[in-house]
């Protein structure tokens, strides 16, 4: 076992790579009542095409079989269903599908141990036949056409149409009806075998536990599977251009929804920290509560509240999304670009810089106040190849030279796009 230890924020990290090639990581939390266990794979609704390991010929699945395959992983054989058992004995259980991975995960305060038994035991057996796949497309169909009246979910994957050409992320986590009707059986099982492997997942515990004994516990848990190798993974070349500047739809909304997304290019794994801190610095100067822009919308009335500020990125793709509701999209947008040109122009300025660096500080800091935060982050962070205490670390290290290469890289007028809902 590996102990990492920040003391910056006095938080300790136990890792451990077992003989099946599951890494297991603890961040134990003395005295905090709640429990937060999580267990994801890195398979998510972009790994559509991949070779598996040992094999030579290219597999295509439909889209959206990695959110079918999550639905699908709590039906068992006995003709129970875990999330139900998971309720009964009285934790909080859950699961989610991204477009890199997917995770299953439950908290508590009380028997955690036997809410262990029944987790571990529904991953590691599938249950799928002709007629519950059946049954599950009717389930997953209606959440598609439920999602697709959501305003806020429409400007959101518009804003990602504009973006790209060929990548799947694009295409929406659950895929479409045409898509989930050609999934069957021997789809499931085939992408369970090849990604629900011991070796390319990971399994994160956060709360008052002694790293060796729930280590312990959890092999005792774990079914005889051993590490089959690298997944080969194949994603459709995408060109550097966006496809459109602008696309608008109509739907019922008050005052019109706006998301404003910015095509960026994927960098080394050693600057995904750095250049993600710097592009969360540059975001918030740009068009955050505190900065120009957002307070002279404010005051004219465009906009009522501030907008959502997202950076997204995973080995194959990269984007900046500002979202919000304003009453002039439009004139936002050009507001927005003409911020980006004077900065570029004029430089960053060095105490409006260490202020919001400041801030953000501040919130990495009180992401380790909650156990379920800590461990989602984790998570993710590892399926991105990042250890989470390197935004810890890192940041001291981002001035304003650095995000001045950042800016001028990543906030170019040809990669942004415009998507409103009216």
């Amino acid at each position: 076992m590996q102990v990492l230890e920040n003391l910056k924020i006095k938080e300790k990290l136990y890792t451990e790579k077992l003989e099946n090639g599951l890494t297991v990581m603890i961040i134990p939390k003395k005295g905090v009542q709640k429990k937060f266990i999580i267990w994801g794979t890195h398979y998510g609704s972009n790994d559509n095409k991949f070779i598996v390991p040992g094999e030579k010929e290219e597999i295509e699945v439909p889209k959206g079989v990695a959110h079918f395959l999550e639905h699908k992983m709590f039906e068992q054989e006995n003709g129970r269903n875990s999330l139900d058992v998971l309720t009964d004995l009285g934790v909080n259980a859950n699961a989610y599908t991204t477009n890199n991975h997917t995770a299953y995960l439950y908290e508590c305060t009380d028997r955690f141990y036997e809410a262990l038994d029944e987790f571990m035991d529904y991953v590691q057996h599938p249950y799928f036949t002709d007629q519950n796949v059946e049954k599950e497309k009717g389930i997953i169909g209606q959440e598609i056409m439920m999602y697709d009246d959501y305003p806020e979910w429409k400007v959101y994957l518009n804003a990602l149409e504009a973006m790209y050409h060929k990548n799947s992320v694009k295409i929406d986590i659950t895929g479409t009806i045409e898509t989930i009707s050609k999934i069957d059986k021997d789809i499931l099982y085939k992408c369970y075998n090849t990604f629900y492997n011991p070796g390319n997942m990971c399994l994160v515990v956060c709360g008052d536990f002694e790293p060796e004994k729930i280590i312990e516990e959890i092999k005792k848990r774990l079914i005889d599977k051993k590490s089959e190798g690298e997944i080969k993974r194949i994603y459709e070349q995408e060109e550097e251009s966006i496809v459109k500047e602008k696309v608008e739809a109509k739907m019922e909304v008050s005052i019109p929804l706006y998301t404003i997304g910015i095509k960026c290019k994927t960098v080394d794994k050693k600057e995904k920290v750095r250049n993600h801190i710097a592009i969360e610095i540059l975001l918030n100067m740009l068009i955050g509560e505190s900065s120009e822009l957002y307070q002279e919308l404010y005051n004219q009335g465009e906009v009522l509240s501030m907008p959502t500020l997202e950076y997204e990125f995973t080995d194959d793709y990269a984007h900046i999304l500002i979202t919000g509701s304003s009453r002039n999209p439009d004139n936002l947008y050009e507001q927005f670009k003409n911020k980006v040109r004077k900065i570029k122009e004029e430089g960053i300025n060095k105490q409006d810089f260490e202020r919001i660096k400041k801030m953000i500080y501040g919130e990495y800091v009180k992401e380790y106040n909650d156990v379920g935060d800590i461990a989602r982050m984790f998570l993710s962070d590892f399926m991105k190849g990042i250890n989470s205490f390197d935004y810890i670390e890192e940041m001291k290290s981002i001035d304003t030279e650095y995000a001045k290469i950042v800016l001028d890289d990543n906030f170019k007028e040809e990669k942004m796009v415009l998507s409103v809902v009216k």
